[in-house]
């Protein structure tokens, strides 16, 4: 089968992207699924920080790869193992969970060991790559490649969603949703009468900002160095919005701390702005080398603890129906955090506007072919 995707040509192309353009739309061959897998067409995807952090090389991967890995589509064919029904719709998931390793069975704790060392390879967690160009093998993106009109992804990477979810916000349930939001109720697990901070208010911080917003008898504070990001937390109900500077000069104690930024001087006032018995989660990805500096006795004298949280301890099988609920009571606005919708041939364009801060959440939307 023919598909038009957008392909990951090489690592750490100079900015502006819109002009190197690092993304190259074209036509690639894609096979048809087999064992669990399922051929979706793809409806919505969403561009996150993970797509940028390969993009510009800070978290290499093989290329060619064809990226995207927050999507939703339409079930279109199924290989012969799969229990899901042509016709479903579908969340993808980053992080396929095999079941069996010793990752599963730390109910969201730790990553699939399985899917880790498939997404690392770039492969599906059945084993090698789906899609081709002129016979050249091309990587997949943590089992996703959601930036296509179709993927073959395998089922361990899907969750069956209701027709009434729409797509835009279907796509953004897996991954900003399931890190940010999951990080607060499955790492943080407030309480009622906490307080539940968020350093980084980007489209992961904000999804944790309103989670933490749909817990009952909690304050929710906003950190962030950018005013406009400040201004959007506001909006969105944060009690409090802070820079950092002011953060820490307030003498904030939370119970529960959300470190959403992803370099080591957010992670540094997430730790500062964590109270005596507090948690700080972190979930963002920062380079590898860079190391921050903390003080072990604030945390044995306070009693504080800091966990780190994958795909917000997540078992997406079980959370992403449990968001789905929150939005239809309408609780978790999710549709709050999509700033725009693009076509793929602006994906380019869509890496600068991330790089440069000027969207929480852009969605990919496709055309009905």
């Amino acid at each position: 089968m023919k598909i038009t995707a957008a392909v990951l040509e090489v690592l750490g192309a100079e900015r502006p992207y819109a002009s190197s353009t690092p993304l190259t739309v074209g036509e690639l061959d894609l096979d048809p699924p087999v064992g669990r897998e399922v051929l979706v067409r793809m409806e919505a995807a969403g561009i996150c920080h993970s797509d940028l952090s390969v993009v510009d090389g800070n978290r290499p991967r093989p290329v060619p790869m064809l990226l995207g890995h927050e999507a939703c589509g339409r079930v279109e064919a199924v290989g012969p193992d799969s229990a899901l029904d042509v016709g479903q719709r579908v969340v993808m998931t980053f992080l396929p969970r095999c079941g069996e390793c010793e990752g599963c069975r730390t109910d969201g704790i730790r990553p699939c060991v399985v899917g880790s060392a498939s997404n690392e390879a770039g492969h599906l967690v059945g084993g090698g790559s789906r899609i081709s160009r002129g016979g050249e093998t091309v990587s997949h993106h943590l089992g996703v490649s959601g930036f296509a009109t179709r993927a073959v992804v395998d089922e361990r990477s899907v969750v069956p969603v209701g027709d009434d979810v729409p797509p835009a916000i279907a796509a953004v349930l897996g991954c900003a949703v399931l890190t940010g939001g999951g990080a607060v109720l499955n790492a943080g697990r407030p309480r009622p009468g906490d307080t539940v901070a968020v350093v980084g208010l980007g489209g992961v911080g904000m999804a944790a900002l309103l989670t933490a917003l749909s817990v009952d008898d909690v304050t929710v504070v906003g950190i962030d160095a950018a005013a406009d990001k400040l201004d959007v937390a506001r909006a969105l109900g944060a009690h409090r919005a802070l820079t950092p500077a002011e953060a820490v000069e307030s003498g904030l104690a939370a119970d529960v701390v959300v470190e959403a930024a992803g370099n080591v001087r957010a992670f540094e006032t997430a730790v500062d702005v964590t109270g005596p018995g507090g948690r700080t989660v972190t979930v963002g990805l920062p380079p590898a080398a860079p190391m921050a500096t903390i003080s072990p006795l604030r945390l044995v004298a306070g009693g504080r603890s800091i966990i780190g949280s994958y795909l917000g301890s997540a078992v997406p099988a079980r959370d992403i129906p449990a968001f789905v609920e929150l939005w239809r009571a309408g609780r978790l606005p999710v549709e709050k955090l999509i700033t725009s919708t693009i076509a793929l041939a602006d994906v380019n364009q869509g890496m600068d506007d991330l790089a440069d801060g000027r969207a929480l959440r852009q969605v990919i939307t496709f055309p009905d072919i």
